[in-house]
């Protein structure tokens, strides 16, 4: 069964899909290993991990393709990927589509803000007309060659415009064909109801650690209504801390012998890594 086919079945369940946001290809490992049935490639994460940098647009359709690709590679879960504004126009949104798909991916996230896009947390963004982006999101749909294929339409226009401009637009791209609705950054729970009521597609629901909207467990949110979350941070705030805490240590004392309590073991990162399977396709094929 294909990924696209995968994810839209997991998306009809009853019980809500829970995609934990990875910033790096060993993430997205972990994260399968883990039990989690989907990944989320965010572009927050890949702008950090990538070029080191905050979420403002930097990051190209070939690079974030590039990091696609091995995310898909790497695991067999589905991969949901950020797809920022779809790097351009609506015909720039086909091609984008087109390459994201080749790479194996089960879904691609646009949304409609202004380029340069901003982390979706962020005041200052703007977004484009509501009829820009339905011509995106219709180009995107005639795009894939996968009718399996998942394409995600998220708003940026409730910090700026309101929660009923918010989901006016939204509604616009749900008739335009996305499979799954995104109205980032409602502010409060009531907003969160109102969202969940007012489509007929999935609806997805992103909890950013200290960002606008209310930081909820899976399970509220199911009971809000909502069919997925996303939490696209917390793997690059866990991994940046954790690294600041061992550089301070090591700064400090000249040695990581203390913080080998809190550390993988060699054997169990090569494990992780998959170096036992590794080893044996080369006593399988390698010669000498």
């Amino acid at each position: 069964m294909n990924k696209g086919k995968v994810l839209r079945r997991l998306l009809a369940d009853k019980e809500i899909l829970i995609a934990p946001g990875a910033h790096d290809v060993l993430t997205a490992k972990i994260i399968e290993k883990a039990g989690f049935q989907a990944v989320y490639m965010t572009g927050y994460g890949q702008a950090a991990s990538h070029l080191g940098t905050a979420d403002v647009g930097l990051m190209t359709m070939s690079e974030m393709l590039e990091r696609a690709n091995n995310f898909a590679g790497a695991v067999d879960v589905p991969v949901i990927a950020d797809g920022d504004t779809g790097f351009g126009n609506a015909i720039n949104v086909m091609r984008t589509v087109r390459q994201y798909e080749m790479v194996g991916v089960a879904a691609i996230q646009l949304e409609d803000q202004l380029a340069p896009k901003k982390c979706g947390h962020m005041t200052g963004r703007q977004v484009i007309p509501t009829e820009e982006m339905v011509g995106k999101i219709k180009a995107a749909v005639e795009a894939r060659k996968d009718p399996d294929f998942v394409i995600i339409a998220r708003t940026d226009a409730r910090t700026i415009h309101g929660i009923d401009e918010a989901v006016q637009r939204a509604k616009a791209y749900e008739e335009a064909g996305a499979d799954v609705i995104f109205v980032e950054s409602p502010e409060s729970v009531e907003e969160m109801k109102i969202i969940t009521s007012s489509f007929k597609v999935p609806v997805l629901a992103n909890m950013v650690e200290g960002g606008r909207t209310p930081l909820l467990a899976a399970p509220e949110l199911e009971e809000l209504g909502y069919d997925m979350v996303i939490f696209p941070t917390a793997s690059t705030y866990m991994v940046a801390q954790a690294m600041k805490n061992l550089m301070a240590e090591l700064m400090k004392s000249g040695t990581t012998k203390n913080l080998l309590p809190e550390m993988i073991s060699f054997t169990d990162f090569n494990d992780l890594i998959g170096l036992p399977e590794i080893r044996m396709l080369e006593n399988k094929f390698v010669i000498g």
